[in-house]
């Protein structure tokens, strides 16, 4: 076994993912709290870099924006988000820089930090559209999954710069073709819950397992997922009728019935591969999951609940990318030749980090 060293960068890239963590939870409250038009405008909030206070920045607000009065719990709870977003696009600025200046030594990944700073100034684009297009669905979608997507791969940067892993077994196809194909659904159910949320479908149905009473409730999918709407009307509070937000609600709760079912399978057989572990570590985060799902149904979204899901589909998904990260570092057990030898764990799940 050889033996574990970190790399230069990883105590950031660490500090980096716990960072990434806090802006994805600020932004579901931020989203569950209305305040996604805290501050009509964008960096700032009614042209200033915090919410208005003063009687004269009140006044100049009011000049400005006489259609958005100002609401300073809601544009706090905004622009403490952007702070931290803004944060944590310095840090992943850094990170990117580091890769760049140490990009000739061994095992120094470079794709992946340059990959995170693309990702980090979409995510203040979106961050931007999401003000300016009034909580456009599409665009508050976009930006939830850009926000997924930022904290996945700062996390997969924390395991490339930890360090050699101890080896693996050698794990069949398979198996490793089933680990992603979990973390696909898992990727899917969340921008699924991400539209949930956009549209305000959370509590279209408050029954379980049936909603409105029925097995089969009235639903309008085509409007529910009609994603060519149109570009202008203020979409907080959401613009759709129930029977949309209703086939929105039903169709994550199919989702999550998928993914229970596939993650319990690779539960069982990453349990009969030897890796009890990592089974154990995947069955206690989608049993947190669906208890807080079902949570928010029957207690009708009370906010602690409602983050807490938030974290727990992040949990999930870090599970996930751990799972396929330590699947992929061995070799593929294909041949008796293949099935004496291993790969490092680092040079595993994403070649792009090379």
């Amino acid at each position: 076994m050889t033996e574990r060293t970190t790399r230069p960068g990883y105590r950031l890239a660490l500090f980096a993912t716990l960072l990434a963590v806090l802006v994805v939870l600020l932004g579901a409250y931020t989203r569950l709290t209305h305040a996604g038009l805290g501050c009509p405008d964008w960096p700032g909030c009614y042209g200033f870099i915090g919410v208005p206070q003063s009687e004269a920045q009140l006044a100049h607000a009011e000049a400005r924006f006489p259609e958005a009065p100002v609401e300073a719990q809601k544009g706090w709870n905004e622009m403490v988000h952007r702070y931290f977003a803004g944060s944590l696009g310095l840090v992943i600025l850094g990170l990117a820089l580091q890769a760049l200046r140490r990009r000739g030594e061994p095992g120094q990944p470079l794709k992946l930090p340059l990959l995170l700073l693309g990702v980090v100034i979409a995510q203040a684009a979106f961050g931007m559209w999401t003000v300016t297009l009034k909580l456009w669905p599409q665009v508050v979608t976009a930006h939830l999954l850009g926000g997924f997507t930022t904290l996945a791969l700062l996390f997969l940067l924390s395991l490339r710069l930890s360090g050699a892993l101890p080896a693996l077994p050698s794990i069949s196809r398979r198996l490793r073709l089933l680990a992603g194909v979990a973390l696909a659904l898992v990727i899917g159910q969340i921008a699924l819950g991400g539209w949930v949320s956009s549209n305000y479908a959370a509590v279209a149905c408050i029954d379980l397992p049936t909603c409105h009473g029925q097995w089969l409730p009235e639903m309008d999918f085509a409007n529910g997922f009609h994603l060519t709407q149109h570009i202008g009307p203020n979409y907080l509070g959401g613009q759709l009728d129930s029977d949309a937000r209703t086939a929105i609600h039903m169709s994550h709760r199919i989702g999550a019935l998928l993914v229970s079912l596939v993650l319990l399978v690779l539960a069982w057989r990453l349990r009969a591969a030897g890796q009890g572990r990592l089974a154990a570590l995947l069955l206690l985060a989608l049993t947190a999951q669906i208890s807080l799902g079902i949570s928010n149904v029957l207690l009708h979204l009370p906010l602690a609940v409602a983050v807490a899901h938030n974290a727990g589909g992040a949990a999930l998904l870090l599970v996930l990318v751990l799972i396929n990260y330590r699947l992929r570092g061995v070799a593929i057990a294909t041949s008796p030749a293949s099935q004496s030898s291993v790969i490092p764990a680092d040079a595993g799940l994403a070649q792009v980090s090379q």
